[in-house]
């Protein structure tokens, strides 16, 4: 075995081939693959093989239509054989919102290039012409879909990346990985240890003791899946064509043709079942090739459904009975990118539809080790998208809600309960008693909405029965004042002689000249890819504070340690757990302040974008004046213990002037007026300032930072895509983000994100659009939920476009 490589990769199941077949794609060709087994001998052999399109998430359907692309192409390109067989197949609806959401998943399929149709039970009975219709309303067919045979297109993709130059060693397990002073790793083997740049943990099931070597965790379980094989079905021996996949809400399952058999996969909705629970879940290391006996009692029911759906398989004997792990995350999606906290290693695991993501997820992991970027956007795949809380029981619970829900829709305004809660402020339970529904970012409970009447929301794809409950919350900011629990934001303190030279390099903003100065700030890739924004509040020349999205606790904490050089005098601290926020937003926000302050909050004493210390309540505490709502007010940052008083005070002497609470639903509107662009959705890594139109944030006369050059490139050279602001016709739904953009029948963009101004009785979106169609009244349409709707290119957001409002002065508020 060699001794050294760039990269090695641990794992060699489809999502470790996938890697290292891009990774030689990519032209890094020296790379080792240690699998402890022969390849594919974890959870990727005994895998149904389904290869779907149908997916609503918008990464994930890139990923996802990549593998369909290439595994036909594979056999041919390799030479190994894949077994690709190209069925279609069509996902049952019995409800009609799952016919709106199947619009949603056509509209993305017409971006991206998928066909994805909506049919009748006629056609679908057409297409198969074994099914019982009962209660079926709608096929989605997808014309695109297939399967594999998983261990050879796993081969295949070995094969494929020996043929480009890497390097595979099987029947050797890693029994330790070692960073070394010099920074590079050294991966200790069975054969010996090989010296390595950079370390991918491709370890499915195993992917929590790989992490465990190198002090870590990852959030995975290992889920029980059952299929069954049956005998042979005449019918299908005496057809030449292929039967679709279906799948199917109502049993919980997938079936289809295997050869002249019928394949029955089950995802119980009750009753799931770990693996290896004798031992907390974690498999023998010498654990190969390993099933497990099935639960028919649990599964009977789940299959007597499949059979009341396809009566004539109900006579057939089963033939094989396949029941193996699958690695589940808590939010179903893999696991691709840095751990946090170490350099130069990857996690490449959590695939809990591994076959159909394999190629995909290698494709684009390797695109970001290689150049730093992706051409997707990666936060909804990024390990470190999850906390500390989350491995152990906070994942085992939320895999289980995951698997036990594959075929139900997830509808927005749902707010499923495993895990929950898992962090709260000291406020939780007050703002539960006064009405408070929350949803969960990062763990943490933040209020969505305030349900004053009692009622609960009805979720759905259009507007729902809350639609007036948040106009209401609307209201109350923009005309009176509202208070907001925000303390699942991220927050660290960097010090130091040298924390100003960091923070300057790591981003695009200049830091604040004054204490008390606040900027918005951009964190951004070698290639000028925004990577990160946060809020930075200079509290003295050798102390900042910073704050990011609940969502990118870790990562972002992760990049401003990672980012200190050898040498430099500065400590990155994260603080999120030790201090609550609130909100104090709109007109009457000042004079609510004013009668528990004695500071004074004028525009001569408190400027808008300074903070300061100031004891409200007789609680000290730092008062930042910067919202994300575009009204007067105020984020109030206080110590979690004392964050239950300084509210009481506040909800008290706003009573005069109409206060009340508000919550996420209420943000989003209002944000969406004041178009306030946001992380994660306009900005992201797939995009750089020129593109996203934060040029403003963009300090090119500071000495230089990282991605300076590359922004300075693309503004000279121009950009292909641009963001744009829009209104939108449409009257009972609104823009969710990933909606496909026309220019007549030609795509030429998606949505980021949107929704309804309350106060302004409009629909607005982002955009990201060819830059031809980027002026000031241009229009074009988008698809929301299978109707074209036409939108039009705003010059200026529909509400306080001069932003008067966040700097009024005493007495000028409104």
């Amino acid at each position: 075995m060699q001794s050294q490589a760039r990269v090695v990769i641990v794992g060699g199941g489809m999502m470790g081939a996938g890697l290292l077949y891009h990774l030689a794609e990519e032209g890094v060709s020296d790379c080792l693959l240690i699998e402890k087994g022969e390849l594919t001998s974890g959870s990727t052999w005994h895998a149904a093989g389904q290869c779907p399109s149908f997916i609503a998430d918008y990464n994930m359907a890139k990923i996802h239509d990549y593998g369909v692309r290439l595994y036909p192409r594979l056999e041919a390109l390799t030479g190994q054989y894949v077994s690709w067989h190209g069925s279609g197949g069509i996902r049952l609806a019995t409800k009609p919102q799952e016919v709106e959401w199947f619009r949603h998943v056509a509209g993305v399929g017409k971006l991206l290039g998928f066909h994805c149709e909506i049919i009748d039970p006629a056609k679908i009975r057409q297409l198969n012409p074994y099914i019982d219709l009962d209660g079926v309303i709608a096929g989605a067919w997808t014309t695109d879909d297939g399967h594999v045979d998983p261990a050879g297109c796993c081969n295949a993709l070995a094969k494929g990346a020996r043929a480009m130059g890497a390097s595979i060693v099987t029947h050797n397990r890693v029994l330790d990985i070692r960073m070394r002073s010099s920074g590079e790793w050294e991966v200790v083997t069975e054969q010996g240890s090989v010296i390595c740049e950079m370390v991918v943990n491709a370890a499915g099931c195993y992917a929590r003791q790989i992490s465990q070597m190198v002090s870590t965790d990852s959030p995975i379980t290992n889920m029980q899946h059952t299929y069954i094989v049956t005998e042979t079905f005449d019918e299908f021996a005496a057809r030449d064509d292929e039967m679709p996949v279906m799948r199917d809400p109502y049993p919980s399952a997938y079936y289809r043709q295997e050869q002249k058999s019928a394949l029955i996969g089950i995802y119980e909705t009750r009753g799931s079942r770990e693996c290896w629970t004798h031992r907390g879940g974690w498999p023998e290391w010498d654990s190969e090739n390993e099933l497990f006996d099935p639960d028919f009692d649990t599964l009977e029911p789940f299959i007597d459904r499949v059979m009341e759906r396809m009566p004539s398989w109900r006579n057939l004997g089963i033939k094989r009975v396949v029941c193996g792990a699958i690695p589940h995350t808590p939010d179903g999606n893999p696991l691709l990118g840095p751990a946090e906290g170490l350099r130069n290693f990857w996690h490449c695991n959590g695939a809990s539809i591994g076959i159909a993501a394999g190629a995909g997820c290698g494709k684009y992991l390797a695109q970001w080790m290689v150049y730093g970027d992706s051409e997707i956007n990666m936060a909804g795949l990024d390990p470190r998208r999850f906390g500390k809380h989350a491995p152990g029981d906070y994942t085992r619970a939320k895999s289980h809600q995951d698997y036990e829900h594959m075929y139900a829709l997830h509808l927005p305004g749902e707010e499923r309960p495993a895990s929950r809660p898992a962090r709260v402020s000291t406020l939780y339970q007050r703002l539960a008693d006064a009405g408070c529904v929350y949803t969960e970012a990062n763990g943490w409970e933040r209020p969505q909405w305030f349900s004053l009447d009692g009622r609960e929301e009805v979720p759905g794809l259009t507007r729902s029965n809350v639609f007036d409950v948040v106009a209401d919350e609307c209201r109350a900011v923009r005309e009176r004042v509202g208070i907001l629990d925000l303390s699942s934001f991220a927050k660290y303190e960097v010090s130091g002689a040298d924390a100003e030279t960091l923070l300057n390099r790591v981003t695009a903003n200049r830091m604040p000249r004054r204490d008390g100065g606040i900027v918005l700030a951009h964190y951004l890739s070698e290639q000028g890819r925004i990577t990160g924004e946060s809020t930075i509040t200079r509290l003295n020349g050798e102390r900042y504070y910073i704050l990011s999205g609940a969502a990118y606790e870790d990562r972002d904490f992760d990049t401003l340690c990672q980012a200190k050089i050898h040498g430099e005098a500065v400590e990155v601290n994260n603080i999120t757990d030790d201090w609550g926020v609130l909100v104090l937003a709109g007109p009457r926000s000042r004079d609510t302040l004013a009668r528990v302050t004695d500071a004074q909050l004028d525009n001569a004493s408190f400027p808008w974008l300074t903070a300061g210390e100031i004891t409200v309540a007789g609680v000290s505490l730092r008062a930042l004046r910067i919202n994300y709502v575009g009204e007067l007010g105020f984020e109030l940052h206080v110590p979690m213990a004392d964050l239950a008083d300084v509210y009481e005070a506040l909800w008290e002497a706003g009573q005069d002037f109409g206060i009340a609470n508000f919550g996420a639903y209420a943000v989003n509107s209002l944000r969406m007026e004041k178009a306030y662009k946001g992380y994660g959705s306009e900005l992201t890594n797939e995009i750089t300032m020129v593109e996203a139109d934060m040029i403003r944030f963009f300090a090119e006369a500071k000495d230089n930072f990282i991605g300076k050059e590359a922004t300075l490139k693309v503004r000279e050279t121009g950009a292909e895509l641009s963001c744009v602001y829009f209104e939108i016709a449409t009257n009972d739904s609104d823009v969710m983000g990933g909606e496909s953009v026309f220019d007549g029948n030609r795509p030429i963009g998606v949505t980021t994100s949107g929704g309804y101004g309350h106060v302004t009785g409009k629909s607005l979106g982002f955009a990201y659009v060819e830059s031809a169609f980027a002026a000031v009244g241009s229009g074009f349409s988008v698809e929301l939920l299978g109707k074209r709707c036409a939108a039009t290119v705003l010059a200026e957001p529909v509400w306080d476009a001069s932003s008067g409002r966040p700097r009024a002065d005493a007495g000028n508020e409104s």
